[in-house]
């Protein structure tokens, strides 16, 4: 099946299963119960900043025994629900795979020319091992013009700037695994990421009737590191097997934002400086125990979390001499704590040949402490899930699910968008999320055609995180009742061969979702800031037989709502089509070379919002429309192994 892409690693064999979409893992509270959809050797990783993902990528093909495709509710696994990759590998010996891909943009922005993964894997008798070192690095860049009008639509002003963002993000990480003698299993990982990303925009503003023109610069850095540590020790106990899990995180991030404008008149040089130090731990201890009782599989687990985010931001003004003196009325230091215990129980078993239920039930008890106060809470969680093999070629799986969101803690505290000119001031009442989702997916295979699958879903959200009022004139997020979601994604792998078109293949994901929240401002039904609206995405493949050579397009459309504040309504991204050509060699000297042109249907990067004199119920004061040149992108892509 996985021949004639040549894969190098185990993730690009899973991206090439037919009609499979990969599900990365949400990040949620603690560890929880499984959100994605992709195993590793019939497990989930104990870990969170190296996603099983990451792992894939690190594993040489060579090494993957087989990659099962099975309905998550079949699985001992809770959580898991759909169509759910378990990737089987084998080590054998010392291996390695390495990938470098520069990358380079027509306008604005340098080359990238430091994007790299590097892993090397080995095993014993008894113990695997894998060690990585990466740089995901990412610029970004675009440049255009900006049109300010005032309300009756007449020209206010005009802007012309570009902006490039650069990020180094090197990486190093390691994971053990071990099998005992008895048959305990250990696994240990440790991940060290240090990332730097700086932020450069240059501008003019010209055309105002009551200002001078201006040059407008903006600096914005952040830097710091991400460092986490963990493992698991499952063994025998009793009737059953017990997992014990430990996880212990922390992101340290510096960050400053910087305006500068200069006026073409006498008017002194204005200034704004934003800058924040921020600490983020998490520390997790969880246990599960399994067995099984005749056809029925049951488990027990409870996790204690811990999370704190320890922040200390400034407010900068620019003096007439030059020199940023402190805004005394904003800043501080901020610290926002959570203490969380889970307990769940999880029933599954089959009903009859080809049907298989799993119940999961419990709840959680959290205390979160920010700004002085201390609130407690109580919510419960849980799934049903059904998975029926209707025939031999249609699965179909049902579930209902109760969960609780990850808050954001930054969004406790207060900010400002100084390049946007949006304030947050701050929220010490913020309370989780929690959402209820009905889901049903259906997957066909269609033989020698291919398959395709349909996921409808709705949900109900309660205390939804929006932008909500705060004071006489203060907005920060906050939480909103309720709000709904329905959507459906449908993907296909359709193969061309039946067609006469020997190694083509094309691969469909569409997605679409609409939302509704109650507008705190106004009452009215909205849909959910930045939500997302639509997702088209199409590609095909043709690999050249009986040669070394492939080649593809990929076309993507994607939108999503409007963001909703109350000072202003607006949306910003890039596209909404973008397409690319690529063109691969599979066995040059032992490499695989890729060349890929991307942003062929020249999207852009735009921003549209209407600001209004104070809230959205008042007088607009202007709108805004940014149209920004993105251009092509072209970048090479060479991989081995050793």
């Amino acid at each position: 099946e996985f021949a004639r892409y040549s894969p190098r690693n185990a993730l690009e064999m899973l991206e090439n299963v037919p009609g499979f979409v990969i599900r990365a893992e949400v990040v949620e509270r603690g560890l929880g119960q499984a959100t994605g959809n992709v195993l590793l050797n019939g497990q989930r990783l104990s870990g969170k900043s190296n996603d099983v993902l990451s792992q894939l990528q690190r594993v040489a093909a060579a090494n993957v025994v087989r990659i099962e495709i099975v309905d998550g509710a079949l699985l001992d696994i809770p959580g898991l629900s759909g169509q759910v990759a378990n990737v089987v590998t084998q080590a054998g010996g010392v291996t390695g795979t390495w990938r470098w891909r520069p990358t380079v943009r027509k306008y604005f922005a340098d080359p990238n020319l430091a994007r790299f993964d590097l892993s090397l894997s080995g095993s014993g008798t008894a113990t695997d091992w894998t060690l990585g070192l990466g740089n995901n690095a990412n610029y970004s860049a675009a440049g255009g013009r900006t049109q300010i009008r005032d309300a009756d639509g007449s020209l206010r002003e005009q802007r012309r700037d570009q902006w490039t963002g650069e990020l180094e993000q090197p990486q190093l990480n390691a994971q053990l695994a071990h099998k005992g003698a008895s048959g305990s299993i250990t696994n240990l990982h440790g991940l060290f990421r240090h990332f730097d990303y700086e932020y450069l925009e240059q501008g003019v503003r010209f055309g105002h009737p009551e200002l001078a023109d201006r040059d407008r610069g903006v600096r914005s850095t952040e830097v710091g590191h991400t460092a986490e540590v963990g493992g698991d020790h499952e063994f025998a106990f009793g009737p059953g097997r017990l997992k014990l899990i430990v996880l212990l995180r922390e992101v340290d991030s510096t960050m400053a934002d910087t305006v500068i404008v200069d006026h073409a008149d006498a008017t002194p040089t204005e200034g704004v400086r934003f800058a924040r130090e921020g600490v983020e731990t998490e520390r997790i201890g969880r246990g599960e125990f399994r067995w099984k009782a005749g056809v029925a599989d049951w488990q027990v687990s409870a996790e204690y979390a811990f999370n704190e985010l320890d922040a200390t931001s400034e407010l900068f003004v620019l003096d007439g001499a030059g020199a940023f003196q402190p805004d005394p009325g904003f800043g501080g230091r901020d610290v926002v704590g959570e203490d969380r215990v889970e307990l769940m129980g999880t029933y599954g078993r089959p009903l009859r040949d080809g049907l298989t239920l799993q119940l999961s039930g419990g709840g959680e008890y959290s205390r979160i402490e920010a700004g002085g106060q201390s609130r407690g809470f109580v919510r419960p969680k849980g799934l049903v899930s059904l998975a029926w093999k209707a025939s031999d070629t249609l699965d179909i799986g049902v579930k209902l699910e109760r969960r609780v969101g990850q808050l954001n803690f930054y969004d406790f505290l207060a900010s400002v968008d100084i390049n946007d000119d949006q304030a947050n001031a701050g929220n010490y009442d913020l309370v989780p999320p929690q959402t209820s989702e009905l889901q049903v997916e259906a997957t066909k295979n269609l033989g020698d055609w291919g398959n395709t699958s349909l996921r409808v879903y709705g949900q109900r959200i309660d205390d939804i995180v929006d932008t909500i009022p705060i004071g006489s004139d203060g907005e920060s997020p906050g939480n909103i009742d309720s709000a709904t979601v329905v959507g459906f994604q449908w993907k296909a792998s359709v193969e061309l061969a039946r067609l006469g078109w020997e190694g083509a293949k094309i691969d469909t994901n569409l997605q679409m979702e609409r939302s509704r929240v109650e507008d705190p401002l106004t009452g009215e039904r909205r849909p959910i800031s930045n939500n997302l609206a639509e997702i088209a995405e199409i590609s095909l493949r043709h690999d050249i037989p009986d040669t070394a050579w492939a080649w593809g397009s990929e076309l993507g459309y994607y939108f999503y709502e409007k963001d909703y504040r109350l000072t202003e309504v607006g949306r910003f991204w890039e596209g909404p089509y973008w397409g690319s050509l690529y063109v691969e060699r599979k066995d040059w000297h032992g490499m695989t070379l890729r060349f890929t042109a991307s942003n062929l249907l020249d999207a852009r990067s735009k921003w549209n919002r209407t600001v209004y004199v104070d809230r959205r119920t008042g007088p607009v004061d202007f709108t805004q429309v940014t149209n920004r040149l993105i251009g092509p992108i072209f970048q090479l892509s060479v991989s081995g192994k050793f």
